[in-house]
């Protein structure tokens, strides 16, 4: 084991932690593994920076831009329309329609934002037919993923890993090269859904209104000041009542005036009457020193909280989003977004206390308080997926016939082999542009730079392992313990390998790393890399067990109020079941 190697893997298993930790966000991981690589020498600056100009980098970015052309005319929200009116007919004919949509959008285009679409219209159809959002959104979920596996371009792990077995002198994969075994997937995990898996499914969302589903009321009392309190003619971020009890006030009523999401420099006055938020217990016990008078209690909804042009907002943390690994305190959030944040799903459960100083995920639903007027405001910035009111935006419909014609010229022309797909993506994304689709401002946008840098910086990782033999020296293990069994038991292996790695870390990350281990084992034993690379990409992409695991799985954990132990009971069969179906077919489809 040479200095380089020793480098190498320890380079790895510091990414690998960061990763599943999620101390650090998993751009700047990648970036930080590719500086440290560049700083001991083992890549030079250009393999180091190759990553940018790599092209699976430059296909993902178009990818997405070719996407946000579909969302912007209107092509995709039109279908998310009509699965609206689907359920209508039924339960079951409601969550299969839907399924089945958004598993072939996904196929074609970033299922991320085809969730962001779905979300809350799902979670409208679930208030409107009281059907729980628990039973929607998990089986719409994993069926993004069923149909993100079936083509080249359905999820940037697949154009990923043919990227990286093309720069490996093998050939790219090809545009339906994953249909005979996504397809097969597709259909038993649909039927597994439906007569096990959505069954299994906890009635976890059942609210009546956002107080109701948060449980906000336990939380929510009024108060009067009374003439002696030492918060009277205090302004309210100075104010002892708050300051002390860490309490958010929502609303003052004074006289015949209410005053609606307070702000800090508003001045407490006596006989003022409080909406208030705050741990009941805590302040009960110190109202004769603050100089308070409990109001008698009362059932709150959200026509209490919020008046006239206020409105209660929820709201998801995009998986990309800037605001993660900060807190509503460090991202200036009330300055920034002029809203009030109430509670915060997080991790499963609901935060009330201490939220200035919650650190903030992706996938974290947060209950705020808002003028209307800033809405569009809060929807344009990028950071979330309201889910409680539906978007009015202006879609280009007439240009929707030219962005549907434009993504089929992509796929037809790569399918067909007449130019390579980073060609025809990026081509596709400038058709966009200049046809009026999406504006060139919102295609830059439209791209998830947090992934552009991702594949950058985990490619150089992959560079690294295969340069120092670090790859060798891992995939000769695999050939010692398992080898010995024969290359179906190591295709075997690398399936459940990525699918439990994947589970808790990045799926780009996971691939990057395993499949230059791959490609030298099966140098190695002298067959065909293709089974053991397909092996790779078909569990990076197939991520049930975990809300954590993939991207859409963690926009639906908070909106679906799921335990993480849901994920567990539903999603475990199905990766088992996935692992056995690619053990026993990838051979079969892909000979060695």
């Amino acid at each position: 084991m040479t200095v380089q190697i020793i480098i190498v893997l320890a380079v790895l298993v510091l990414a690998a932690m960061l990763f599943i930790t999620e101390k650090l966000r998993v751009d700047l991981v990648a970036l930080i593994v590719m500086a440290i690589l560049l700083v001991s020498g083992i890549i030079s600056p250009q393999q180091g920076i190759a990553g940018f100009s790599n092209t699976a980098t430059i296909t993902v970015g178009a990818m997405f831009v070719l996407g946000a052309g579909l969302f912007k005319t209107g092509a995709v929200n039109f279908l998310g329309d009509l699965t609206g009116s689907v359920f209508k007919r039924g339960f079951w004919v409601g969550i299969i329609s839907v399924m089945l949509i958004v598993g072939l959008l996904s196929a074609f285009i970033n299922n991320t934002p085809v969730i962001a679409i779905f979300l809350p219209i799902l979670l409208g159809v679930s208030r409107e037919t009281g059907i729980s959002a628990s039973k929607i959104l998990m089986p719409v979920s994993f069926a993004s993923m069923f149909g993100g596996v079936c083509t080249l371009i359905g999820t940037s792990t697949n154009i990923l890993v043919s990227s990286i077995a093309e720069e490996n002198g093998l050939r790219p994969f090809t545009m339906f090269e994953f249909v005979p075994l996504g397809l097969a997937m597709f259909v038993v995990g649909l039927v597994y859904l439906i007569v096990v898996g959505i069954r299994m499914i906890p009635e976890r969302r059942g609210g009546e209104d956002l107080v109701d589903d948060f449980a906000l009321s336990d939380y929510l009392t009024e108060v009067v000041i009374l003439p002696d309190s030492s918060s009277v003619d205090e302004e309210i971020r100075n104010a002892p009542l708050v300051h002390d009890l860490d309490l958010v006030i929502l609303k003052i009523q004074r006289g015949e005036e209410i005053i609606q999401l307070p702000s800090p420099d508003e001045i407490l006055q006596a006989d003022d009457v409080l909406l208030i938020q705050c741990d009941l217990e805590k302040i009960r016990s110190l109202q004769e020193r603050e100089g308070v008078l409990f109001r008698p209690q009362t059932r709150w909804g959200d026509e209490n909280v919020v008046l006239d042009d206020f409105r209660l907002l929820e709201a998801v943390i995009e998986p990309n989003s800037n605001l993660i690994a900060g807190t509503l305190q460090s991202t200036q959030f009330r300055d920034r977004f002029g809203a009030n944040v109430l509670a915060i799903r997080h991790g499963g459960s609901v935060v009330y206390q201490n939220l200035s100083e919650t650190v903030l995920r992706g996938g974290d639903v947060l209950l705020m308080e808002v003028d209307r007027n800033r809405i569009p405001a809060i929807r344009r910035s990028g950071e979330f997926i309201i889910t409680s009111e539906m978007e009015t935006t202006a879609f280009r419909r007439n240009k929707a016939i030219f962005a549907v014609a434009i993504v089929a010229g992509v796929v037809i022309t790569a399918t067909l082999n007449l130019a390579p797909i980073v060609v025809t993506a990026l081509v596709g994304s400038i058709l966009m542009v200049l046809s009026g689709c999406i504006s060139l401002e919102e295609a830059y946008q439209a791209i998830e730079w947090k992934i552009i840098f991702l594949l950058a910086g985990v490619l150089s990782l992959g560079v690294a392992l295969e340069q120092s033999g670090a790859a060798t020296l891992m995939s000769s293990k695999m050939l010692r313990y398992i080898g010995v069994l024969g290359p179906v038991a190591l295709v075997s292996a690398f399936y459940l390998i990525t699918s439990l790695l994947t589970e808790t870390m990045s799926n780009n990350a996971t691939a990057a790393l395993l499949a230059p281990i791959a490609i030298a084992t099966a140098k190695t034993l002298g067959v065909e890399p293709t089974p053991f690379l397909m092996a790779i990409t078909f569990a990076a992409s197939a991520s049930f067990m975990t809300p954590i695991g993939y991207q859409t799985n963690t926009m639906i954990y908070g909106p679906g109020q799921y335990k993480f132990l849901d994920f567990v009971k539903v999603g475990a069969p199905l990766n088992i079941l996935f692992w056995v179906m690619a053990t026993l077919l990838i051979p079969v489809i892909w000979p060695f």
